[in-house]
């Protein structure tokens, strides 16, 4: 493609060059005689019968002639493709300094003196000096060998030396490199290690995004959700076991303590709390310290865990927030939203602009438009992976749903408002609107839990339910039967698959899928990974030690490692060097997105609020 873009370049339109107006001026043939490297004749006497008025002189001639085979060497592709080998191969990046007073908080430091080979070059670095140099810190220089370069040059347009022009011709070729070949290739080079970085960062936010939308749901708990703050105190939303907003209030614990502890125990008491959901944004360790020590006090029977709040904000504004709870205020809804992310992550999060969530490398640097278009097939992705409750699901998250989309999704929701809830999966089709066409793609991700079918509770399409129908019948068990997944296991060793899928009138993929859905009835995919860590207690950076082993949660994973709350104010950094024995490329290969694991404290730093971390494997 690059060879393509190379060909066309001499024809693409350009803003007037040097090179143009010589050939106004008539010089074109004068150009193609120093290309040509005559052994004879009078250097003067060729440039004679193009001076003019507008070519006063010899020089002129001679100047205006060197643009146009200057232009001539810079559009050629060959030379193009040799030189941007040349410097992807032995070309360096020198970073430097610009403006130190800008940098106030020594963001980029580490890139004031920095040198490295483009080859060489991590997506984070890359990221990070683009951003540095915008906000005018750094300073970016390519560093390639001239000598190489202008070799090149020399190679495709090889000067005469017996010629009286070669000096024009070797001047044109040094013109060429310096004035128009180089910032070209430069910017080009540029321009491709941006867009590697970007679909880097793309891809490490999908990943990261993907791994928290999978995030287990805390099924079956009344939950007490704190949106932490100071100068207008802590929101707090108690919501049901479905979520429903049971109650709302607001605590100065920084205030008044007595009040606030009497406030907490008073919601936590009437409404059976089971567990606290503390959002990790500003004061969120001042407020995990508040409610550790009245627990402590109080010896309530409740635990606390740490929920990422990013985006819970833009949410508590959006029209969505507003329809859901009219009647609660903005700052109130964000404790809502905390509260129900713990009880189910994915049905929370996709209430939010993916790119609010932050889980990402530079994410408001890259191109923000690619940006949304993978965060979207990411939450689609896992949306249908999951599937959604017909008879629960917002409209946010069934026009997720594959064949959904947000108008079918909002008619029904309505229908069910109107009708009572779906009894089962074929009901779908009375929805004004649903089709043959999305009842097909989309009953397989929907799923009725108590309806009237077993099947339906199952990523089972209806139109396969035949085939599972006689599978169970063929083993003599129901969904129900205790021993299911003991029988299918035996199936699987004892039958040929093959034979069995053309007794059952079907092909082996659909099967396997039938005998993999039977297999684990009504489960949620989620339900295999582990759950969030619930405290009881607090720690301070005073509390930890090199040594210490602990359990964390990752909250992020970037190039060069993973963050892990480990329970006190910063996150700790478990560097890709310290990831396990040998040698790590990438930090996902190790972690993800909301995994809890064990790490042992390496370093801590408590004035620079840093703490590094070793991962136990």
């Amino acid at each position: 493609l690059q060879y393509l873009e190379d060909l066309y370049r001499p024809f693409r339109p350009k803003r007037h060059t040097r090179a143009m107006d010589a050939r106004e001026k008539g010089l074109q043939p004068l150009a193609d005689l120093i290309l040509q490297q005559p052994l004879d004749g009078d250097r003067d006497e060729f440039a004679l019968p193009y001076l003019n008025a507008e070519v006063a002189s010899v020089d002129d001639a001679y100047r205006g002639a060197g643009d146009i085979v200057a232009e001539i060497v810079s559009d050629d592709p060959a030379v193009r493709g040799d030189l941007r080998r040349l410097a992807r191969q032995r070309g360096q990046l020198n970073v430097s300094v610009l403006d130190e007073a800008k940098d106030a908080k020594g963001v980029y430091r580490i890139y004031y003196s920095y040198f490295n080979g483009l080859n060489e070059l991590r997506p984070h670095q890359i990221l990070a000096i683009n951003r540095g140099e915008r906000e005018g810190v750094l300073k970016v220089e390519l560093a390639i060998s001239e000598a190489e370069s202008l070799g090149i040059l020399g190679q495709h347009y090889p000067a005469d030396h017996g010629s009286v022009l070669d000096d024009d011709l070797i001047e044109a070729r040094k013109d060429a490199y310096r004035r128009l070949l180089f910032p070209s290739i430069f910017r080009e080079l540029r321009r491709d290690l941006a867009d590697l970085a970007d679909t880097h960062a793309i891809d490490v936010f999908t990943t990261n995004l993907r791994s928290l939308l999978l995030q287990p749901p805390m099924r079956d708990q009344t939950v007490l959700g704190i949106d932490p703050g100071f100068r207008t105190g802590c929101k707090i939303a108690v919501v049901d076991k479905t979520g429903k907003v049971l109650a709302t209030e607001t605590f100065y614990p920084d205030r008044n303590s007595a009040v606030a502890k009497q406030t907490l125990q008073n919601l936590v008491k009437k409404f059976s709390v089971t567990v606290i959901a503390i959002g990790n944004g500003t004061a969120s360790r001042e407020t995990e310290t508040f409610v550790a020590n009245w627990i402590s006090e109080t010896g309530m029977p409740v635990q606390y865990t740490i929920v990422s709040e990013a985006g819970a904000s833009v949410y508590s504004a959006s029209p969505l927030a507003r329809a859901e709870m009219p009647d609660l205020d903005v700052s109130l809804r964000g404790a809502v939203s905390i509260a129900r992310r713990l009880q189910d992550p994915l049905a929370e999060l996709v209430k939010i602009d993916p790119q609010a969530i932050g889980v990402g490398l530079y994410q408001h640097d890259v191109d923000q438009k690619k940006l949304s278009q993978a965060l979207d097939v990411v939450v689609k992705s896992t949306v249908n992976t999951v599937g959604a409750d017909l008879n629960t699901a917002s409209p946010a998250l069934l026009k997720h749903i594959s064949g959904v989309g947000p108008k079918m999704a909002e008619r029904i929701v309505a229908y069910r408002d109107a009708e009572g809830e779906f009894i089962t999966r074929q009901a779908l089709t009375r929805v004004p609107g649903c089709g043959k066409k999305t009842f097909q793609q989309a009953a397989g991700f929907l799923k009725i839990n108590s309806g009237e079918s077993p099947l339906d509770s199952t990523p089972i399409h209806p139109e396969s339910y035949a085939v599972a129908e006689a599978v169970l019948d063929l083993m003599g068990l129901s969904l129900a039967s205790a021993n299911l997944q003991a029988e299918i296991a035996r199936l699987r060793r004892e039958m040929n698959l093959d034979e069995l899928a053309a007794m059952l009138g079907t092909g082996r993929p659909t099967l396997v899928d039938i005998l993999d859905a039977l297999a684990r009835p009504g489960r949620d995919p989620r339900e295999d990974l582990t759950g969030p860590i619930l405290r009881s207690d607090v720690l301070t950076m005073e509390d930890i030690s090199p040594g210490m082993q602990l359990k964390g949660t990752v909250r992020n994973v970037v190039d060069f490692g993973a963050f892990v709350d480990i329970g006190v104010k910063h996150n700790g950094l478990i560097h890709i060097s310290r990831m396990g024995q040998g040698y790590v490329s990438n930090p996902h290969d190790k972690v993800a997105v909301g995994d809890v694991v064990e790490v042992e404290v390496v370093e801590v730093d408590a004035v620079r609020g840093r703490i590094s971390l070793e991962l136990i494997e």
